[in-house]
């Protein structure tokens, strides 16, 4: 009796074990069920993180460039991973010292993975302090080939070609910053910017005429062959505004689905320029602001056309007066005659009026010309006290868009009209034999001359 009550009591305690095991088993997976989500998501990063520190750090130019590039992501997955090492590039590198044309092509926004492979170039997937600097080849975070060489010369520590000028500068457990000099560009980076940047990527393609349609067999007519060099079918003034007939198809070109010219983006190009270069906000405020100038110059580049702006400067421009402005359509009109539609440069213009003395050039507005000459071993526009001189040469030559910089506002010369004279009219005069022989026969009463 003793040993079953025994037995059971054993029973009992093994069924309330057994009964317990699988309520914390239960329990456990439950727990696992629900927080298995955050593990899959995104890395967490604490607030001790290099990445914070660099966002949070002096070198404001290099973390908002990070910011830009949307890398926050991909360094954050790449901290989670391993250790890394930033050489930053101090503020004056990518602010002063970096090329402003460069610079403006990483903050294009087609040019997004060019700014990532940049930034990324200058990140280790290592933790490399001062005292355990190796010299030897690392690999970057950039995802291609090239690597950086860390090394130390003459008692300094060198990444590549920059000298490290502030080691150990911020210091975390999962990595560390280093200043640099300069800015390291990779050669994919370089070579990007030189094909954007080479009139190779953007030289001109001869345009196509849009197809035509027989009206009797509804079909396509077959265009005639275009002999190669042949410029546009339209002259540039029917293509500033051509009927609905006459409208020409976009010329084939490099940009582009449809390999069409981009002009609206290369006029964009020249107006940031001038405004990047300074002295110039008067007038590209009359082309963006005041007039629709710049989307029309965009129309023309696209269809195949070049042009060369004559830019006056601010100076020039605060001497326009109100009645000058105040017309309808005087803006458009004063820059038309600043428009020239041919591609110069300051070179070709110098040697055309060293050569020629004076030359006319072809102007957007119609019939005027605007005359060159030479003048203190410079280029002169108009005539007399009105005139400009060429003041700031090639600010923007793209080989289709040219922008020559004057220091004056050129206007036309007007027609002077003179009142008409009146013709005096000679009486017919006798010939002198005539003469002598009547006054013989008057003297003998034969016969008189009238």
């Amino acid at each position: 009796m003793d040993f079953q009550i025994y037995g059971v009591s054993n029973l009992f305690i093994f069924t309330v074990i057994l009964l317990f095991s699988i309520a914390t088993a239960t329990l456990q997976e439950n727990q696992n069920a629900t927080f298995a989500k955050p593990t899959t998501s995104a890395p967490q990063i604490n607030s001790n993180s290099i990445l914070v520190a660099l966002l949070d750090s002096h070198y404001t130019e290099l973390s908002e460039l990070v910011e830009k590039a949307l890398l926050l992501q991909t360094l954050e997955e790449a901290v989670s991973k391993h250790n890394i090492t930033i050489f930053a590039p101090k503020n004056e590198a990518l602010e002063r010292d970096l090329d402003p044309e460069f610079k403006r092509f990483l903050l294009e926004p087609g040019n997004l993975r060019s700014l990532q492979n940049l930034l990324l170039f200058h990140m280790i997937p290592t933790r490399i302090v001062s005292n355990q600097w190796p010299a030897r080849v690392h690999a970057t975070l950039y995802p291609g080939d090239e690597n950086v060489n860390v090394e130390e010369k003459n008692g300094e520590k060198m990444v590549s070609s920059a000298v490290i000028i502030k080691q150990d500068d911020i210091i975390k457990p999962d990595g560390v910053i280093h200043g640099i000099e300069r800015v390291l560009i990779p050669k994919s980076v370089q070579q990007d910017f030189n094909t954007r940047r080479s009139l190779r990527s953007i030289s001109a393609v001869l345009p196509e005429g849009a197809p035509e349609v027989d009206p009797r067999t509804h079909r396509l007519k077959k265009p005639a062959p275009v002999p190669a060099g042949t410029p546009p079918v339209l002259p540039v003034y029917d293509a500033l505004a051509p009927g609905p007939s006459l409208a020409p198809a976009p010329a084939p070109g490099p940009g582009g689905p449809h390999h069409h010219f981009d002009g609206e983006s290369q006029v964009k190009d020249f107006i940031q320029t001038l405004v990047h270069y300074g002295g110039y906000n008067e007038l590209a405020d009359i082309l963006v602001n005041l007039t629709s100038l710049a989307t029309e110059m965009g129309k023309l580049v696209s269809e195949g056309y070049v042009l060369t702006v004559l830019a006056p400067n601010d100076e020039a421009m605060t001497k326009l007066t109100t009645d000058q402005l105040s017309e309808p359509g005087a803006p458009e009109q004063i820059m038309y005659y600043h428009i020239i539609p041919e591609y110069q440069t300051e070179e070709s213009m110098y040697n055309a009026v060293r050569r020629f003395g004076k030359v006319k050039y072809d102007t957007l507005r119609l019939p005027h010309k605007v005359v060159a000459e030479e003048a203190d071993g410079s280029v002169k526009f108009g005539a007399g006290e009105e005139g400009a001189y060429l003041f700031d040469p090639d600010i923007y030559t793209d080989g289709r868009i040219s922008v020559q910089g004057v220091d004056g506002v050129l206007f036309p010369i007007e027609e002077i009209k003179v009142a008409p004279v009146a013709k005096v009219v000679a009486k017919p005069r006798r010939g002198k034999l005539m003469e002598v022989v009547c006054g013989t026969l008057g003297s003998f009463a034969f016969a008189s001359c009238h």
